[in-house]
């Protein structure tokens, strides 16, 4: 083996070993957590690695969100398309649209080099985290899967009123991230009551979850100003 090539299947290895570091330290800990130093001390690489392979430490957060937000996405967008064909063009299940929706993080998470424990404390890191800040191609993924699944949900919702639609839409997306972020959390509260259940169990309890607040007739009367009641609970805003 030539110098030249194994200097260049070094550096890929190095370069491997950091993104996985990256990967394993951002879902246990968070994005902001996370130094550089942290990194290149569990690849066992040195602190300048980072610059070296990905520029800068904030692109390596960048490509991190790319790789495991963008598959997600195209994923959903290829399970609308075949539902949609399947169809013939006419209005979806209300269920159907959310296991698209849904789905595409179970299937992801099995070509993951991650435990299936750490790929979803990641995707809801990268879902949750960093305060909306993403890579311009993640948001523009988000734009255009929002876009399709939009006007699905709009057909198999008729009726109900554009910006309410998109609220609900927006909570169960809420729903989700919390869900994947902070599944250990919520079994460690619980004490166990919780269970393990398996993500089949997850992704059914989560859809009918979903089906039902996005079905949810509108109240009527949350436009119109009600009386306030007296008693104890005047006392108190909240």
């Amino acid at each position: 083996m030539s110098m030249t090539k194994s200097k260049i299947e070094s550096g890929v290895a190095t370069r491997q070993r950091l993104l996985e570091a990256a990967e394993l330290l951002f879902s246990e800990e968070g994005f902001d957590a996370v130094s550089v130093r942290d990194i290149t001390e569990k690849a066992g690489a040195n602190v300048a690695a980072v610059n070296y392979h990905f520029n800068s430490r904030e692109h390596l957060v960048e490509l991190v969100m790319e790789r495991y937000i963008n598959p997600v996405n195209d994923e959903r967008l290829a399970r609308l398309d075949a539902l949609e064909k399947k169809s013939g063009g006419k209005g979806l299940p209300l269920e159907e649209i959310l296991d698209a929706f849904v789905r595409p993080f179970a299937t992801q998470v099995r070509k993951s080099e991650l435990s299936e424990k750490m790929f979803y404390k990641l995707m809801g890191r990268c879902l949750g985290d960093r305060g909306g800040v993403m890579p311009r191609s993640v948001e523009q993924g988000f734009q255009l899967m929002l876009m399709r699944f939009r006007k699905a949900f709009e057909k198999a919702l008729p009726g109900l009123d554009p910006e309410e639609l998109l609220w609900r839409v927006h909570f169960t997306v809420g729903a989700m991230i919390h869900s994947m972020a902070h599944a250990e959390t919520f079994n460690r509260l619980t004490q166990g009551d919780s269970g393990g259940p398996p993500m089949e169990k997850t992704l059914s309890r989560f859809i009918r979850f979903s089906a039902a607040g996005l079905r949810q007739e509108m109240d009527q009367e949350l436009h119109v100003e009600q009386p306030r009641t007296k008693g104890p609970q005047e006392e108190f805003l909240f």
